[in-house]
């Protein structure tokens, strides 16, 4: 009971900082909705096209909007599409002159511009648009070739549409071995909330060492060890209060991915098994820097750069499955990296609580150590004199 008391007294001291609602509640959010519009979603480059007015043109538009991996965008004229592209709002570009029906018509060649940046996406799209012409110039070149055969312009034309509709399509079949990094299915925002979830809630943890600090300077701790109040039960009263709130932190995060961008977590059983463990690691890492350090400023900037580096070490801020062999080791030290594997395979792989038990277990012993740690720390600093 004496443990249930002093998690109480924690957490109306965090409901009482109002400073809180903003670094718990609104900035995760605010960096998930960050996350997913500037990564997720469509990724296909986008191609503007000038189509000049012209049936060449607007047979070439035809063409590369029929292709799956294309957003094209139009453009009125040559300059626009040029700022564009110099800008990085469109990838590259396609020009088709206003004379290229009657060029064509003629006999002659119509030149079609191509424009794009000289890094990036530029050398893929310019052979995809190369196709695509050519695809768009087989019934000229077909007229023409008749023609030359000494047939009158008119038949030529009649000729080698009809030739062209008989034409077979080429069928390519892409077969992609071994499993997608990132699956067609993924939402644009289920990669950035359970990673987000994972640094927020270790930093909200690691938040509170502060208050435990500040417990031991006021000599509140000591005050309670006057009393028929063992160490163990001040650490276990004290961590308990910090589960509490990390815990709440990360099921808010939760529910409102959810209900706002409509983030599928995957198995919920698997879930909820994770975040409590790593809930536990969050009060566990949270005790040990309320030990570690004499004051409640060293503890709050250390406990900033810890936080964010570990997140950053263990996949937070970039996947796991993009690391190398190297950095895919160290991450495996600290905590963020096994909860961020657990939820990928939630996530990303469908998978289901049996998955994601050997994460779960790592965790936990995570969290066991920094309990055992913090309880002997704490001894020495409240016993030791």
């Amino acid at each position: 009971m004496k443990a249930l008391a002093i998690a109480g007294a924690n957490l109306r001291r965090f409901v009482r900082d109002r400073s809180n609602a903003f670094f718990v509640f609104v900035l995760p959010i605010g960096i998930v909705l960050l996350i997913g519009a500037q990564f997720g979603g469509d990724f296909s480059p986008k191609v503007g096209v000038v189509a000049g007015g012209t049936e060449v043109g607007a047979s070439v538009r035809a063409g590369l909007d029929a292709e799956p991996d294309v957003a094209v965008v139009d453009y009125a004229d040559e300059d626009a599409l040029l700022a564009a592209i110099e800008r990085g709002i469109a990838s590259a570009g396609v020009v088709v002159p206003t004379g290229a029906d009657a060029a064509l018509a003629a006999g002659e060649v119509a030149e079609i511009g191509f424009i794009a940046r000289p890094d990036g996406l530029g050398p893929q799209l310019e052979a995809v648009v190369a196709e695509v012409v050519a695809k768009s110039s087989q019934e000229v070149d077909a007229a023409r070739y008749v023609a030359g055969l000494g047939i009158d312009q008119a038949a030529a034309v009649a000729a080698a549409a009809a030739a062209v509709d008989q034409v077979p399509d080429i069928s390519v079949s892409v077969v992609t071995a071994g499993d997608s990094l990132f699956p067609e299915s993924l939402g644009q925002f289920d990669i950035g909330a359970s990673s987000q979830l994972v640094l927020f809630m270790f930093l909200t943890g690691l938040s509170g060492s502060a208050a435990i600090i500040q417990t031991r300077k006021l000599g509140v701790a000591t005050r309670m060890l006057g009393t028929p109040t063992s160490v163990r039960t001040i650490v276990a009263g004290e961590a308990l209060g910090r589960f509490a709130i990390v815990l709440t932190q990360g099921i808010y995060i939760l529910i409102a991915t959810v209900l706002l961008f409509q983030v599928n977590w995957g198995d919920p059983f698997g879930v909820a098994i994770v975040m409590l463990a790593f809930a536990a690691v969050g009060a566990g890492a949270a005790l040990l820097m309320g030990t570690l350090f004499a004051n409640d400023q060293q503890a709050g900037g250390v406990g900033v750069v810890a936080g964010i580096g570990l997140a950053a070490i263990g996949g937070s801020m970039l996947p796991l499955e993009l690391f190398g062999d190297t950095m895919r080791q160290i991450a495996n030290f600290t905590p963020h990296a096994w909860a961020n594997e657990a939820f990928s395979d939630l996530v990303r792989r469908e998978g289901t609580i049996a998955d994601v038990l050997p994460e779960v277990a790592v965790l936990i012993a995570f969290a066991v150590g920094f309990l055992l740690l913090a309880t002997w720390r704490m001894r020495r600093v409240l016993t030791v004199r």
